[in-house]
């Protein structure tokens, strides 16, 4: 239960927009391009047969109206969905995918956020968080203050 908190703690923390807070808005087209060529658009969890828990998160890449990019987290029925809109997408490397987000757009609780992923073999893990100009929330795969991993999610379907 305790890995549960600080796992839905890290989710909350680097999880997307609502989608009723995400305006879409037009991208630079790299964007898509990055996300895409990287495989990171369609749906993730930890395990994709069970149902979305803190512990089993259910992330979605999406590509909504406008050319806008929405990720969004499901953390089950006892939580708030989160979405985030991708601003800026970058590849670092074969492995590195690090992105800009606004978390909550327009809300009292909008935040900008960079994200890097490792993603590989199916599979993609934060491995860096930092809301800008505020504190690190994940450095090298691990939640700063928590000593816990970040899960890694598989490609579902």
């Amino acid at each position: 239960m305790r890995l549960a908190a600080v796992v839905f703690i890290v989710l909350a923390g680097v999880a997307p927009v609502a989608a009723q807070d995400a305006s879409p808005i037009a991208i630079n087209a790299g964007i898509e391009t990055v996300l895409r060529d990287a495989g990171l658009f369609g749906a993730w969890a930890v395990d994709c047969g069970a149902p979305a828990t803190p512990a089993n998160p259910h992330v979605s890449l999406l590509l909504v109206g406008a050319g806008a990019v929405i990720e969004r987290h499901e953390l089950g029925p006892d939580y708030e969905v989160n979405d985030y809109r991708v601003t800026a997408a970058k590849r670092l490397s074969a492995t590195r995918v690090s992105v800009d987000v606004r978390f909550k757009p327009g809300s009292d609780r909008e935040e900008e956020q960079r994200i890097v992923f490792a993603v590989e073999h199916g599979t993609r893990r934060t491995m860096y968080n930092r809301v800008v100009g505020g504190p690190v929330v994940v450095k090298d795969g691990v939640v700063a203050g928590h000593g816990v991993k970040t899960p890694t999610l598989k490609k579902c379907g």
